[in-house]
């Protein structure tokens, strides 16, 4: 059997891993444009951007079906387990849960989240997988 402390410690590796994630499909997006624009070749690495369309592909899919997603779940599961503490939560917890978690209607996320997939479907069009950056081009 598992121990109380231990359930919290694995729903806060959850929500570590939640907001990486997280970080990945902002941050990715980020580096594609910036690396694009300056000539970093790995930025267009085919299974680096397959790994990112796919993150917010599940995303977006997940948002469109009203599925919740299945680390959201598993966390709320072992938060549960550990006693379900309301009052006391881990640093981790608090400031994580307050980054990556707003309150607002569902047709907001879903709205969000299909344009920044739609963001995503735009710039892959726009800087090809395994293509060098069209910024490089014009340096020659």
């Amino acid at each position: 059997m598992i121990a109380l402390p231990a359930y919290k410690m694995f729903a806060d590796v959850v929500l570590l891993l939640h907001f990486a994630i997280v970080v990945f499909v902002v941050g990715g997006l980020v580096l594609i444009i910036v690396g694009n624009m300056r000539g970093w070749h790995w930025v267009n690495a085919l299974w680096f951007r397959l790994v990112h369309f796919a993150a917010i592909g599940i995303v977006a899919a997940e948002s469109w079906f009203g599925i919740t997603c299945p680390l959201t779940t598993l966390e709320i599961w072992l938060r549960s387990k550990a006693g379900g503490a309301v009052y006391s939560v881990s640093f981790i917890e608090h400031w994580l849960q307050r980054l990556i978690f707003f309150d607002a209607p569902s047709w907001a996320f879903v709205l969000g989240y299909s344009l920044f997939g739609l963001l995503v479907l735009v710039i892959w069009c726009y800087f090809p997988p395994g293509s060098k950056s069209r910024y490089d081009e014009s340096r020659v």
